[in-house]
C-alpha cells in the first residue's frame, strides 16, 4: 500500500516533468521564431507595415514624318477617392461630391467597386474638371474625408480630330482586356490604346510604371513615404505620314462626298483616300469619314457618345474604312483581270474584242451588258483599261471558267487580295477572293447554290459578284504595278525613339517580290495611262500638269447606290506614290474620287493646279 507522502511525491514529479516539457517547447520555439524564422517573419511584419503602389507612366508621344506633334501629354486635374479614408462615410461624402461633380451617384459607387480593391490606391473619379470645382472641394475639405485632387498626364491633340483614324483612341482597361495574357501586368483602372496606332503600339507608348512604397500603422493608415521610384515615360513614334498630305486628304474627301451630293447622290455619306509610297509601303495620309474627335475618350466618354458614335444613322465614324471595311471594287479590279489573262495567254496584244453593248457567249438568257449600251466597236485590251470595256473582261473571265481552272483567282491572290496587307493597325479586314471552296463553304446549306458558275467567274473578272477588297489592298496591288517588282508592306510607324530622344530606333519592314513579264506591265501601264489622258478619267485631269495613270471604277451593291472609286499612281514615267479614293453611294469613279485624287498630288508635288469642282461623268 502506497504511503500518502510517496503519492505526493509521484504527483510533484510527474508535474515538473510536465512543466520542464512545456518549457523546452516553448523555448525551442521562441528560438525557432527569433533564430531560424527570423528572416521570413521580417518580411512579413514589413510587408504589414509597409504598402507598395504603382503609378502610370507618361504616354510616348506621337509624331508625323517631320516631327510634327500629333498626340502629346498635357497636365489634366482630375478628382480621385483613396477606399481606406472614405470607408465608413460613403453615404455621407459620395452624393455630395456627386452633385458637385455632375455625376451620379452609383456610376462613383460602382467605380469605387470596381477599382478600389487596393484601399490605398487613389481611384480617379472624374478627369479633366474644372477650376471651379477645384476650388470648391479644397475650401469644403472637411466635408470631402479620402476626396483628393491630383494632377494626370493626359493625351492631347493639337490637331483635334485629323488623322483620327490612325491614331486611335485611349481608355480605361476592360475587364476582357484584364483577363488576357497582354495585360497580364495591367491593374484596374490603368488606360490603354483601345484602337488605331495607340492600340497596335501600346506596349511601347506605355512606358514603366513607377513605385510609391508607404509606411502605413496598424490599421492601415498611411504614416510617410518611405521610397518613390519615379515612372518612365513610354517611347516616341515617328510615323510615315505627312501632317500637310492628311489635311488635304480629309479635306478633299469630305469635299468629294459634298460634291457627290450635289450631283444627285443624296445618300453619300462615307468614304476613304490614302496615300501610299509604291517603294517602301510608307503611309503618307489615310483618311476615313465621317471621323470623330479621340480628345472625346480623354475624359471619360458618356453612354450618349458612345451609342451616337455607333449609330447607323451616324454612318459609323469609328470605323476605319481603309483598313476596317471591305467593298466591291468594281473596275478597279480590271487591270488585275488584264495581267492575269496576258501572262495565262488567254488574251494578247494584237486580240481584238467586239464590244456591242451586250454579250451573250453564256447564252441568250444570260445577256451581259457593257457600261457603255451602244458598245465600244472594236477594242484592244490596252483599250479596254483606258475605256473601262466590259465585254473584254467578261471574255477574260470566261475564257478562265472554260478552263475549268482558278488562275484568276490565283493572280489575285498573287497581288494581295484575299489576305491582310500586314499593316500595323488593329483589326484589319482580310477581304475575300471568291472561288468554288470558298462557295460550297458559304451555301453549304444549300447544296443548288454551290455550284461554281460561268457568271460566277464573270462578275470576278469585272470586279463585281462576291469579290471584297479593303481600299488598302488595292493601293498595294496598284503599287505592285507601279514599281514592277514587289508587293510593299503598307506601314505607319517610321522610328522608335527613348522619350529623351537619346535612342532612335528606325523600323524596317519587308517587301514580296513578284514575276510579272515585262512586256504584259507595259500594256497594262499604257492602258492605266490613257484612262487619264483619253478615257474615263480624261475630264477629271483635264489640263493637268503631272502624268498620272490611274483606274475609274464604279461598283454596283444591291439596294444601294453605286460606290465610286479611283486608284491611280504618279508620276506615270517614275512612280513614286499611289492615291486611291472610294465614296460610298457616291455614283461614278470619273467624277468625285478622280478629283479628289487630283487634289491630293497637288498637294504632294506641290502643283499650282485649278481643280474643277464638278466633271461630267464620262463612264464606270
Amino acid at each position: 500500500m502506497t504511503r500518502p507522502i510517496e503519492k505526493i511525491q509521484l504527483r510533484a514529479a510527474i508535474f515538473g516533468l510536465i512543466t520542464f516539457v512545456a518549457f523546452m517547447i516553448i523555448l525551442s520555439r521562441l528560438w525557432f521564431l527569433q533564430v531560424l524564422a527570423y528572416g521570413k517573419y521580417i518580411e512579413l511584419a514589413n510587408n504589414n507595415r509597409i504598402r507598395v503602389i504603382s503609378t502610370s507612366a507618361p504616354r510616348g508621344l506621337i509624331y508625323d514624318r517631320n516631327r510634327n506633334v500629333l498626340v502629346r501629354n498635357r497636365p489634366s486635374i482630375s478628382v480621385t477617392i483613396t477606399p481606406l479614408s472614405l470607408r465608413g462615410k460613403e453615404n455621407e461624402v459620395l452624393p455630395k461630391l456627386a452633385k458637385v461633380l455632375g455625376e451620379e451617384v452609383k456610376v462613383i459607387k460602382e467605380n469605387l467597386k470596381k477599382k478600389g480593391t487596393d484601399p490605398l490606391r487613389p481611384v480617379v473619379i472624374k478627369r479633366d474638371v474644372s477650376k471651379e470645382i477645384v476650388a470648391y472641394l479644397k475650401e469644403h475639405q472637411a466635408d470631402f474625408p479620402g476626396v483628393d485632387i491630383e494632377i494626370e498626364a493626359v493625351r492631347d491633340y493639337p490637331y483635334t480630330n485629323l488623322a483620327a483614324h490612325i491614331l486611335g483612341y485611349i481608355g480605361e482597361i476592360s475587364d476582357k482586356e484584364l483577363s488576357s495574357e497582354e495585360f497580364s501586368d495591367y491593374s484596374l483602372g490603368e488606360i490603354v490604346g483601345k484602337t488605331g496606332i495607340e492600340s497596335e503600339y501600346n506596349y511601347l507608348l506605355r512606358g514603366a510604371k513607377g513605385e510609391k512604397k508607404i509606411e502605413v500603422n496598424a490599421v492601415g493608415h498611411p504614416l510617410r513615404v518611405l521610397e518613390d521610384k519615379e515612372a518612365i515615360p513610354g517611347y516616341n513614334l515617328k510615323l510615315t505620314i505627312n501632317v500637310k498630305t492628311q489635311i488635304i486628304a480629309e479635306e478633299a474627301l469630305w469635299e468629294a462626298i459634298e460634291t457627290a451630293r450635289r450631283q444627285g447622290y443624296k445618300n453619300a455619306a462615307a468614304g476613304c483616300a490614302v496615300v501610299l509610297d509604291v517603294n517602301n509601303g510608307e503611309i503618307y495620309a489615310l483618311a476615313s469619314y465621317p471621323t470623330y474627335d479621340p480628345g472625346t475618350f480623354v475624359r471619360g466618354i458618356s453612354t450618349s457618345e458612345w451609342k451616337k458614335l455607333n449609330e447607323k444613322s451616324s454612318n459609323f465614324p469609328l470605323i476605319n474604312r481603309v483598313v476596317n471595311a471591305s467593298y466591291a471594287p468594281g473596275s478597279t479590279f480590271k487591270p488585275f483581270t488584264a495581267i492575269a489573262g496576258l501572262s495565262e495567254k488567254k488574251v494578247s496584244s494584237t486580240f481584238k474584242f467586239f464590244c456591242t453593248g451586250k454579250w451573250t457567249e453564256m447564252g441568250e438568257k444570260w445577256p451581259k451588258r457593257c457600261w457603255e449600251r451602244s458598245g465600244h466597236g472594236q477594242v484592244n485590251i490596252v483599250e479596254g483599261i483606258s475605256h473601262s470595256c466590259d465585254v473584254v473582261f467578261y471574255e477574260i473571265g470566261y475564257k478562265f471558267y472554260k478552263d475549268k481552272s482558278e488562275k484568276l483567282q490565283e493572280w489575285a491572290h498573287y497581288f494581295g487580295f484575299g489576305s491582310p496587307t500586314g499593316i500595323d493597325l488593329p483589326s484589319e479586314k482580310e477581304g475575300r477572293v471568291p472561288d468554288k471552296a470558298w462557295k460550297k463553304s458559304f451555301f453549304r446549306r444549300d447544296s443548288k447554290s454551290q455550284i461554281w458558275l460561268p457568271g460566277d467567274n464573270v462578275n470576278l473578272a469585272i470586279g463585281q459578284g462576291d469579290l471584297l477588297v479593303t481600299p488598302l489592298q488595292l493601293a498595294v496591288a496598284y503599287s505592285a504595278i507601279a514599281n514592277g517588282n514587289s508587293i510593299p508592306t503598307p506601314h505607319l510607324v517610321k522610328s522608335v525613339s527613348s522619350y529623351n530622344e537619346q535612342v532612335e530606333r528606325k523600323l524596317n519592314t519587308p517587301k514580296k517580290s513578284i514575276n510579272i513579264s515585262s512586256s504584259v506591265l507595259k500594256l497594262v501601264r499604257e492602258g492605266l495611262r490613257k484612262v487619264v489622258t483619253e478615257g474615263t478619267a480624261r475630264n477629271a485631269f483635264s489640263g493637268f500638269s503631272l502624268a498620272v495613270s490611274g483606274k475609274t471604277g464604279t461598283a454596283e451593291v444591291k439596294g444601294k447606290d453605286d460606290f465610286a472609286w479611283f486608284a491611280c499612281y504618279a508620276p506615270s514615267d517614275s512612280p513614286r506614290y499611289v492615291v486611291v479614293v472610294m465614296i460610298e453611294q457616291g455614283g461614278h469613279g470619273g467624277s468625285c474620287p478622280a478629283i479628289a485624287a487630283r487634289k491630293i498630288l497637288t498637294q504632294m508635288f506641290g502643283i499650282s493646279d485649278r481643280v474643277p469642282e464638278i466633271v461630267t461623268d464620262v463612264s464606270r
